[in-house]
């Protein structure tokens, strides 16, 4: 055994078990397995132009030679990025813990009520801090939720009907430049009008339906906001904030300004910089815009005991029911560091936040006053953390650089200085020793003073987070305890398969993740000067070519962090490149009745109007369908959007004919990179003729889902497109014609791409096609297994099925059982329940990765055959069964009195392999219209929850 082989460590199918699963299949060869799969023209000819796989003591060495080639500078840039502080216990018993980051998102909720109660705290943090009634649980950034804010005020004023025809939106100069340009990217295509400028001049005029500031402002400025939002009040106009929320510790809640939403980032509340991401974006607003909130809300209801229980609430998989007329197509959350923000301050309660936030408003103040001893002027007349000083910027930085320490260079004269929670005191005398140098001074004493420049009139008064949580937990002892507490309520893959379908729950390697924990690469800010992380630069230039290798294509932008913003990213570049060569009245997109969600509401964000393709009843595009509707639309055309292989997971033989077709009528092809796992190394998008894909990596490429993020969803595309992959308006990136920015930093969350550089380095060329092999045989391993039991819904032209397959349910209702009934069933066989009813109602779609042994799909399968007989045994005119009452808990199997028709045995231990390793759903079954009647948001005291 090669035990220096991370291919053999990553995958879990050992040789020696391939002849057996071949036999069962019915094949000869794992080759003719795959040629029965993939259609023979669209096989790659060569293997992937990659080195071979590094071992795993290899690859560490060699990613401690890349940081070493990174510089890490104390950094008072700001812009929205500060060093945090990041308590010990949060990142030993959540960041490293692959109980935590290798959950998936919480849509079973019977299995996930740990991660939900974790994110109720982070929605009590914000909503309580910002002053706003209703809060999700979380967003990608500040500045794409920003936009979000901006979209959702513009659905709301259709809503209203009071300002249809309205389309201007204010944004005040004080907005973060990155906000600005994302802005930017997502008012042109729908059409809304964005107007800059002071908000001090601002006319309210009836032209506007929205407006967004910044609190305090870019550098620092406090504003007292209150008679512009009752102005705009008055007016019939929407505010938006973009807060620190920092700031909002010791300033008073935007919310009591009457204003309508209030975002921002919650990356300082002990999320690493990692220059860039991920870090958890929040977003609150009032009740009455809850239809309208994009993204994910945990919500307060009961379970069928009438216990309290979590789970998601009203925009649960909306893009899934409203397609085309969703308000955004969010798909992905920053679980784990909203997780993370939420137990920062669980950890610290109020009054260490406010500890906090007043060391770093004092540190602020004593430089301030000290460098005006020293002559210096500081332009903010009340900050919170940031000065602005006026100097000879070009002197101060060659000294600055020197001491290794960076600023912000606002213009020649101006130096922006953002002190954070890791500032210390010999930092400060640092900072005025580079100032002093600069005007060949001596270092004076430095100012210690009390004093406040908060604005007076904008001091909060209001009190937070009295909740218990929050004032419970404030020694490590009792914070390990409650962490550990609520990572047992949680099915992760550290206890067993998740079989989901589209969302490919693969190992996450330790190898791979080990270099997060360094500062040398997670303490760097995303706008330091290029040379500053030159470790970065290479290791995020080599992933692109990687994915341009493993893609086919020519370029490649890491910047979309999540698989939703990838599409989004990949139909703007399509919308430019027409737009540049005067096909603006390219607007119509393609889309297969079958695709995944997110797809129609990415191509409305993107100004294209979604036309829908029929679907065969082999669940394959119907060629002649798209043929008509492409040839009606030749003149305006613009783009396909296509899963490949297809979410019914088939290799569609006619793919190349698609995609020709769609050429042939001036249109460019977009193939949503969901499926990848089935074609890296055997085949890739630009053979299949398609010009732009996005990828998941938090899927394909290793990322872990983190109980529904972070994700990364970076697009790589054809030569052609090359020249318009986004930019960045601090750091340049892109082509030579980048649109816009896609999300907050230039690369994104560049930090968890360090993972899939691993994955993509460790498997080698052979390792990754291996992995796709695997895939593929596990999948039509389990497919052959369940045959006769369940009727698989589709399958190739020779009877394979791709990496995943699609097990009918429907006929199950003769026994009076639901396919919800089977996936909460599940979960008392430890199993998470792979995705249900998507893409087809009533079905379950299962995908095993190749990560997992033959033991486990084994285990699997007997777990749903043993269901089948539990099915067939079921009385459709009595719902008293073990399915109905499924899942079981523990209080539920030692009550006194046992009163089901079954024994306690059948209901938690119905097969022998559970004995060894039970895990408990820590609630029954969840009332989700109960909680959507009564929503309840936050963590409520237990009275309101009785009262509703």
């Amino acid at each position: 055994m090669k035990t220096d082989s991370f291919s053999l460590r990553h995958n879990g199918t050992r040789i020696k078990n391939v002849p057996h699963m071949l036999q069962t299949i019915g094949v000869d060869s794992l080759e003719q397995l795959i040629n029965e799969t993939i259609p023979d023209d669209i096989r790659l000819k060569h293997p992937l132009a990659l080195p071979p796989g590094l071992p795993e003591n290899e690859f560490l060495s060699h990613m401690q030679h890349l940081a070493g080639h990174n510089k890490i500078f104390k950094t008072y840039i700001g812009l929205g990025y500060h060093e945090p502080v990041t308590p010990a216990v949060i990142q030993r018993n959540i960041f490293e813990n692959p109980g935590w980051y290798t959950a998936y998102t919480p849509y079973q909720a019977e299995i996930a009520q740990g991660r939900l109660e974790a994110l109720l705290n982070f929605q009590t943090l914000v909503t309580q801090l910002t002053g706003m009634e209703l809060a999700n649980a979380s967003l990608l950034d500040e500045s794409t939720a920003a936009a979000e804010a901006m979209g959702m005020l513009f659905a709301v004023r259709s809503r209203d009907q009071k300002k249809n025809d309205v389309v201007k939106f204010f944004v005040s100069e004080e907005v973060l430049p990155q906000t600005i340009s994302l802005l930017k990217t997502r008012a042109i295509p729908i059409g809304i009008e964005l107007v800059f400028g002071n908000h001090e001049e601002f006319d309210f005029s009836t032209e506007y339906f929205g407006a967004l500031l910044q609190y305090p402002g870019k550098h620092g400025q406090i504003f007292d906001y209150r008679a512009f939002t009752e102005k705009a009040n008055a007016n019939e106009i929407k505010v938006a904030v973009a807060a620190d929320i920092l700031s909002l510790v010791v300033l008073e809640s935007p919310g009591n300004f009457g204003v309508d939403v209030v975002v921002g980032t919650t990356q300082r509340f002990g999320i690493p910089l990692g220059y860039g991401g991920p870090h958890a974006g929040f977003f609150a607003t009032k009740e009455e815009h809850k239809r309208y909130i994009p993204g994910r809300i945990i919500g307060v209801t009961k379970d069928t005991d009438g216990n309290r229980a979590l789970r998601m609430a009203l925009q649960t998989r909306e893009q899934h029911i409203k397609r085309d007329k969703a308000t955004s197509n969010i798909c992905t959350a920053q679980v784990l560091l909203a997780v993370m923000a939420g137990m920062y301050a669980v950890y610290h309660g109020p009054n260490g936040l406010k500890y906090i936030a007043n060391k770093v408003h004092s540190k602020a103040v004593n430089l301030a006053n000290t460098l005006e001893k020293l002559g210096f002027e500081q332009t903010n007349s009340a900050f919170f953390d940031t000065i602005v000083v006026k100097a000879d910027a070009e002197k101060v930085r060659e000294i600055a650089e020197q001491n290794e320490v960076n600023f912000l260079y606002i213009d020649e004269e101006t130096v922006g200085i953002s002190i954070n929670e890791a500032t210390t005191a010999g930092d400060i005398t640092d900072i005025v020793f580079i100032f002093a140098s600069a005007i060949e001074e001596g270092i004076i004493q430095i100012e210690n003073t009390n004093a406040s420049k908060l604005l007076s009139s904008v001091k909060r008064k209001t009190t937070f987070l009295e909740e218990a949580v929050f004032n419970s937990y404030h020694s490590e002892t009792e914070m390990m305890r409650y962490i550990k507490k609520l990572e047992r309520k949680d099915l992760s893959l550290n206890h067993s398969m998740i079989a989901l379908g589209s969302c490919t729950m693969k190992l996450n390697a330790a190898a791979e993740m080990l270099s997060l924990s360094s500062a040398q690469w997670n303490n760097i800010h995303p706008f330091v000067p290029v040379d500053q992380a030159e470790g970065y630069q290479i290791l995020l230039h080599e992933l692109e070519h990687q994915l341009n290798v493993i893609t086919g294509f020519a370029g490649t932008s890491l910047q979309p962090n999540s698989g939703a913003q990838g599409e989004f990213a990949g139909l703007m570049v399509i919308r430019a490149f027409h737009e540049s060569n005067g096909d603006t009245n390219r607007n119509i997109c393609l889309i297969p009745a079958s695709a995944h969600g997110t797809n129609p509401a990415s191509a409305v964000m993107a100004g294209m109007k979604v036309v829908v393709t029929k679907t065969t009843k082999d669940g394959n595009i119907d060629v002649a369908d798209l043929r008509e509707k492409a040839l009606a639309h030749k003149e305006n055309l613009a783009a396909l959007m296509v899963t490949y292989p297809s979410t019914h997971g088939v290799f569609e033989s006619s793919i190349t004919e698609i995609t020709k077709i769609i050429h042939d009528n001036g249109g460019q092809v977009y193939m949503d990179g969901a499926n990848m796992n089935a074609q890296v190394g055997l085949t890739n998008p630009a053979t299949i003729g398609a010009d732009v894909c996005h990828l998941n990596l938090h899927k394909t490429f290793a990322i872990p889902h983190g109980g529904g993020g972070p994700g990364v969803g970076p697009i790589c595309v054809a030569a052609h497109l090359v020249s318009f992959l986004p930019s960045n308006p601090v750091i340049k990136t892109g082509g030579e014609k980048a649109i816009t920015a896609i999300s907050s930093a230039p690369w994104g969350s560049a930090l968890v791409c360090l993972i899939s550089y691993g994955y993509i380095a460790m498997l080698g060329s052979r390792g990754l096609t291996e992995a796709t092999e695997y895939a593929i045989l596990n999948a039509n391993y389990i497919k052959a297994r369940l045959e006769g039991k369940f009727n698989i819904l589709y399958a190739g032209e020779r009877g394979r099925c791709a990496h995943e397959m699609i097990i009918d349910c429907r006929p199950f209702k003769q026994h009076g059982i639901e396919v919800t009934d089977i996936a909460k069933r599940l979960m008392d066989y430890g199993f998470h329940a792979p995705t249900v009813s998507f893409p087809v109602a009533g079905t379950i779609m299962i995908e095993p990765t190749e990560s997992e042994s033959l033991a486990e799909l084994d285990t699997f399968c007997d777990a749903l055959v043993a269901i089948h007989g539990e099915i067939l045994e079921a009385d459709a005119n009595d719902i008293n069964n073990v399915l109905k009452n499924a899942p079981h808990t523990l209080g539920m199997l030692t009550v006194e009195e046992w009163n089901f028709p079954y024994s306690r045995q059948k209901a938690g231990f119905p097969l022998p392999y559970i004995l060894e390793n039970k895990f408990w759903p820590s609630v029954r079954r969840v009332d989700d219209a109960y909680g959507d009647r009564n929503l309840i948001c936050t963590c409520a005291p237990i009275e309101a929850y009785e009262e509703a």
